[in-house]
């Protein structure tokens, strides 16, 4: 997504108005994208993914006046302000059940927009010697993933329940993560692009689509904002990831094209 996205399409990825994203803007619970050489705000994978954490904890009855600091804030004091939300909601349990039971787990950061499936994967990926940025940055793919692209979602997880259960493919994307540091230029990256999409080929049923996320007319767009999240911090990173897609598509597997 190097272009980004306009508002009109943020909103509907997210899933609120244009208001309300504007709104957002205003109360400076998220920061206003730049503008592109036409005038027009873009909108990239981490705005939507801020996006994504205010609409949650506004949905989950978080005043909009304290959801600012709350998503920056540190764990323990990010758990403390969710445990008094959370006895006020008490007071009208009947109606708000199910949003003081969203709050209790909003202790556990992001992890409150994902299945127990997907953090088992995040705890798997920890224990096998990951770094926390890696698995921060996996969670926040999984957040979007779940958000704007949920047909795909079990497919994702398989893959990487599959993935991570082998320690060759293991060593391959910690060396992917690894090239972050090196020169978009350096031959090792086709190297390890050649080396990793033999590995998915090898299993290539898990790089199948599902049929409605594949018909979507927006699909290339849903798409590109996950599949390249934050590939505008690490060049590298971005000619690794766009080598092994040209090599896949060799192979005859498809994604959605921009």
């Amino acid at each position: 997504m190097a272009d980004g996205l306009t508002i009109g399409q943020a909103a509907a990825f997210v899933g609120v108005t244009i208001k309300t994203v504007r709104h957002y803007h205003r109360l400076g619970l998220v920061e206003e994208p730049g503008r592109d050489g036409s005038g027009y705000r873009r909108y990239r994978s981490t705005d939507l993914l801020r996006l994504v954490q205010v609409r949650t904890l506004a949905g989950a009855g978080v005043p909009l006046a304290g959801i600012g600091d709350l998503v920056d804030a540190e764990p323990e004091r990010f758990a403390a302000a969710l445990d008094d939300v959370g006895r006020r909601l008490t007071e009208r349990i009947e109606e708000l059940a199910a949003r003081r039971d969203t709050l209790h787990r909003l202790a556990e950061g992001d992890r409150a927009l994902l299945p127990d499936r997907a953090c088992a994967i995040l705890d798997r990926l920890a224990g096998l010697g990951f770094t926390p940025d890696y698995v921060a940055t996996q969670r926040e793919a999984l957040v979007l993933t779940r958000a704007l692209v949920p047909e795909v979602l079990d497919n994702f997880l398989t893959m990487l329940e599959h993935w991570t259960g082998d320690p060759e493919f293991v060593e391959l994307t910690k060396r992917g993560w690894e090239a972050m540091s090196w020169d978009p230029d350096d031959p090792r990256i086709e190297e390890l692009a050649t080396a990793t999409a033999g590995k998915l080929l090898a299993d290539r049923a898990l790089l199948a689509m599902p049929t409605s996320f594949q018909n979507r007319s927006d699909a290339a767009s849903r798409y590109g904002v996950v599949n390249h999240h934050r590939e505008e911090r690490a060049p590298s990173i971005a000619r690794l990831n766009t080598l092994i897609e040209a090599e896949l598509r060799a192979a005859g597997i498809d994604f959605p094209r921009r």
